[in-house]
């Protein structure tokens, strides 16, 4: 494979991850910025909701408004910090929306199997390119810029 089909394959991959997770906020009952919202705090464990907002790019009082709509919504409760009490935390519930779970196990399955079946060096090189590609995403944001025209 080419340098340009490499490109063209992982702008598609891309493509349908983005919609996928589009499609499963959607079905969810959720905004795009509430589900990932709510991923990040099922994967990542609990947080303030000013750091919740920085992953997210919202400002505080945007990251407020998120935090209620998953409190209201029953995927999120804020909770007293154990190790200050003055600060408030924002936990995942472990509740999903209807049918997300069996969205996800959809996509989770195949690629469970595909990671089972790797090599320990397949497995390093592909750990290694998702923590590269994660950070140049973040970092790119990250960046002041020009705005997009």
């Amino acid at each position: 494979m080419s340098e340009g089909d490499d490109q063209a394959a992982y702008r598609r991959y891309l493509a349908a991850v983005v919609r996928f997770h589009l499609q499963a906020a959607e079905r969810s009952g959720l905004g795009p910025t509430d589900y990932q919202a709510a991923s990040l705090l099922e994967l990542d464990g609990p947080t303030t909701t000013g750091a919740l907002g920085g992953r997210l790019g919202l400002t505080a009082g945007s990251a407020t408004r998120v935090v209620d709509r998953l409190v209201a919504a029953g995927l999120a409760r804020r909770i007293a910090d154990p190790g200050d009490r003055r600060r408030v935390l924002v936990e995942h519930t472990g509740v999903l929306p209807d049918g997300l779970a069996g969205l996800l196990d959809r996509v989770r399955a195949p690629l469970g199997e595909l990671m089972a079946g790797l090599t320990g060096p397949e497995r390093a090189g592909v750990a290694r390119y998702l923590a590269v590609a994660e950070r140049a995403y973040r970092e790119a944001l990250d960046e002041p810029g020009p705005p997009l025209e």
